[in-house]
This record gives structure tokens, C-alpha cells and sequence, in this order.
């Protein structure tokens, strides 16, 4: 895998992923920059979400659940010194489907947590301390 990284002024910076995918990173105004885009330790905890949750999906798909929706929300606390790593992590899953089964979620956070999410394991390895919950809403009838 490879990735660029450019300066395009301030403290803003211009990402590319291998893919072509673009991305804006910018510091925040009380270190020089003007919030043109997320900040890159903001990018490390957006990355672990879509990870997750890229996973819960695939596996819930597999397990033949009818998932219409899946939002996975992040509480991160950092180290008060420098460097300011992330210590705690918190993923909450809001599954959203009918007759989708708790069981399944559970056992998809699970399997994503530790076998599939490289992100989880990556950060996990390092120290930070992650942990999940979920909760699953009955979508309406069509």
C-alpha cells in the first residue's frame, strides 16, 4: 500500500491514497490552520469506524441479516502529553434492520474486533484500550 502526503500551505495538507482518493488534512487554528479539513488523528479514529463497520456489515450480510442501516459512533479519549495517543476508544454500532438478532450483532463486533479490523488490532497492540457496544433498531415495515 502507498499513499502521498503534500503541503499545500498553512498546515494544510493534501493526501492521496493509492486508489487516487483524495483527502484534505488541516491543523486546527490555535497551531496555524483555517479547518479546511479533518485532522489527521481524526482521520485515525474516522479510519477504525469505517473498518468496523465495513465488517459488521460484511458479516451480518453473511449471516443472512437484513440489515438496512449501520452507523458505528466513536468516543476517543487522548494522553494529556506529548504525543497525544489515543488511551481509549469507544464504538457504538447502531444497527438498524428487520429481525435482525442481537445475537448476530455480538458476534459480528466480536469476529470484527479480533480476527477482521486491522485498524482495532493495530491500535489495540499499541496499547489503546478499545471497547464496544451496539444496539439494534426495528426498521419499519416497506
Amino acid at each position: 500500500m502507498q499513499a502521498s502526503v503534500k503541503w499545500v500551505g498553512g498546515v494544510a495538507f493534501e493526501a492521496t491514497s493509492e486508489s487516487g482518493h483524495q483527502v484534505l488534512m488541516d491543523g486546527s487554528p490555535a497551531y496555524g490552520g483555517e479547518n479546511r479539513g479533518a485532522r489527521p488523528m481524526e482521520l485515525i479514529l474516522l479510519g477504525l469506524g469505517g473498518c468496523a463497520a465495513f465488517d459488521i456489515v460484511t458479516i451480518l450480510k453473511k449471516a443472512r441479516q437484513d440489515v438496512t442501516d449501520v452507523r458505528c459512533e466513536l468516543q476517543a479519549e487522548r494522553a494529556d502529553d506529548i504525543p497525544a495517543v489515543f488511551t481509549k476508544i469507544h464504538l457504538h454500532f447502531i444497527v438498524t434492520g428487520r429481525g435482525v438478532k442481537e445475537k448476530q450483532v455480538d458476534k459480528a463486533i466480536h469476529l470484527s474486533a479480533d480476527k477482521y479490523c486491522s485498524a482495532n488490532r493495530m491500535l489495540s497492540l499499541g496499547g489503546v484500550e478499545i471497547t464496544h457496544g451496539f444496539e439494534v433498531i426495528e426498521a419499519e415495515a416497506v
